[in-house]
């Protein structure tokens, strides 16, 4: 039945990554992955069609915007499931937050600079990049590596996007205030007996 199945994954898990090769290791489950792959490829197409579409009434995944909230849901399953072990052994929070940041933050730092470069070089019929003045990208630049939203006078595009260099910033911008609520709202935890 289902749970011979989930005990065959389990088994075939463990095969692959032995709990001694990597201390922190637990059971992988590809079924997440998979999850995670189908959500990524709707929110492409979503964005995709939404391009050609002639309205909202004619979009093909009129609500493939939902696999956003799909992705904040199991990144809540798959952190809680991650740091379960760890939150037992007594980690601080300072130190989850630390671990996230330096496990997120190079990405948004990369993302921020092959914006700015991608800008620069691509150009668009929609924003004149000759009117964006070196000093201007490189604010946006630093603003956006920083997860600090654009301000009026910061975006550079006009469109009145939080991060126009690289705008799925957005929602690790969310996480980040999300983990931070997780940071002031901690209840103090009971010494083992």
């Amino acid at each position: 039945g289902l749970g011979d199945v989930y005990k065959r994954q389990m088994q075939t898990a463990e095969a692959r990554i032995s709990a001694s090769a990597f201390a922190d290791t637990k059971p992988h489950y590809d079924i997440l992955d998979g999850l995670r792959g189908v959500a990524a490829m709707i929110v492409v197409a979503f964005h995709l069609l939404e391009t050609y579409s002639k309205g909202p009434a004619y979009q093909v995944l009129n609500h493939g915007y939902l696999a956003v909230d799909f992705f904040f849901i199991l990144s809540g399953f798959v952190i809680g499931y991650a740091y379960d072990d760890r939150w037992k052994k007594k980690m601080s929070v300072k130190d989850f937050l630390k671990r996230r940041l330096i496990r997120l933050h190079p990405m948004v730092v990369m993302g921020a600079v092959i914006g700015a470069v991608m800008f620069y070089f691509q150009g668009c019929s929609v924003w004149d990049v000759s009117a964006v003045s070196l000093s201007m990208l490189l604010t946006a630049t630093l603003l956006n590596a920083l997860l600090i939203p654009a301000t009026p006078g910061s975006e550079i595009r006009g469109l009145g996007e939080m991060y126009p260099l690289n705008g799925p910033s957005w929602s690790l911008f969310f996480e980040y205030i999300g983990l931070s609520l997780i940071h002031i709202s901690e209840p103090t935890r009971p010494e083992p007996i």
